[in-house]
């Protein structure tokens, strides 16, 4: 377009749009509202528990009857969905606490939905917070000859999408990486009766160095190796969008894309390529730095996280899933 065809001060042009609050409001292209968020919470077995979890300001592990507390506190505010993340009282080398009629997670989703019926329970479906080792499949082998193997985990991983959706989970939610896990979660799920519910798959996920604080959270760091085979390496996108391509084709109804905010070029191919509601997890490290620079006073901490979710937004996230959600759904309300 020639300068003469916007004008002598083309970008005057544009300024003018810019000049009050009320006028960025009226010409915004991309909007954060507090019904796209999804707050992850951790619960454990106990009463009136509420145990601080050191690396992450603000985030603790909850008993059942707390977690409900912080659950309707997160729906008053608006907030309408929350992701559980169980911590058993046993670990095993089967994940037997994962799919256990009465394990930790069951009980949290039973009195979830009792007493705050209208709040959306997602659940968050892998065996690394119950299995001794503390990776996300069933193990064969010790120390550097320990191998992953793919096809008895998935027997577990469905096993424990049915036992949650029996619970009551509006949502499951597939973070393992195993291949084919997502066909076999629908499979058994349909068997079961519940076609109904949704399968949320964490279909981009990154062997991230931004998860460390969440390991803490839900002592999950695995007692040996890795878990870089399994996980995606950072490096590769066209093969993000393989995995994505694969989740959708057997039967995965959301996508997620994990961690977020280093990863905003996956997203935005992600949600351009497939046009699937997209989920954006903006996991603990990336919530730990923001909380760590704003306690020294060198960041804002309201103005940095809503800068980072509208960068997940723009990207094309429909979904945002972050440990600030109460807090920034407060905010929301304030502008």
């Amino acid at each position: 377009m020639s300068l003469n065809a916007l004008g002598q001060f083309p970008s005057l042009r544009l300024r003018r749009l810019r000049q009050t609050a009320a006028l960025r409001r009226l010409v915004c292209e991309t909007r954060l509202d507090v019904g796209q968020l999804v707050l992850p919470l951790f619960v454990r077995p106990g009463r009136r528990l509420r145990q601080p979890v050191a690396a992450m300001p603000g985030v603790f592990q909850v008993s059942p009857d707390e977690l409900v507390r912080d659950a309707a506190a997160a729906h008053a505010a608006g907030v309408p969905a929350v992701l559980l993340f169980g911590i058993p009282e046993k670990k095993d080398a089967v994940a037997s606490g994962a799919y256990a009629r009465n394990g930790i997670v069951q009980q949290a989703v039973r009195l979830l939905k009792k007493e705050v019926p209208d709040l959306l329970v997602i659940t968050d479906v892998c065996l690394c917070e119950y299995m001794s080792h503390g990776h996300c499949g069933v193990v064969r082998g010790n120390g550097r000859a320990a191998r992953i193997l793919n096809d008895p985990t998935l027997k577990l991983l469905a096993r424990t999408a049915v036992s949650h959706a029996e619970a009551g989970a509006d949502i499951v939610a597939p973070s393992d990486m195993m291949d084919g896990r997502v066909a076999a979660i629908r499979a058994a799920l349909d068997a079961a009766g519940f076609t109904h519910t949704p399968i949320m798959s964490y279909a981009a996920k990154f062997a991230s160095a931004f998860y460390g604080p969440f390991r803490e959270a839900a002592e999950s760091a695995p007692k040996f190796g890795d878990r870089r085979s399994y996980q995606m390496d950072p490096p590769n996108a066209n093969e993000a969008l393989r995995e994505v391509a694969l989740d959708i084709q057997e039967g995965a109804d959301i996508v997620m894309v994990k961690p977020a905010l280093a990863y905003l070029d996956i997203l935005h191919r992600v949600k351009t390529t497939f046009g699937y509601p997209t989920a954006a997890y903006a996991v603990s490290g990336e919530f730990s730095m923001i909380k760590a620079a704003a306690a020294r006073g060198w960041l804002d901490e309201r103005a940095v996280t809503l800068e980072c979710l509208l960068a997940m937004r723009r990207a094309g996230a429909d979904i945002l899933i972050t440990y600030a959600a109460t807090d920034v759904a407060r905010w929301l309300r304030e502008k």
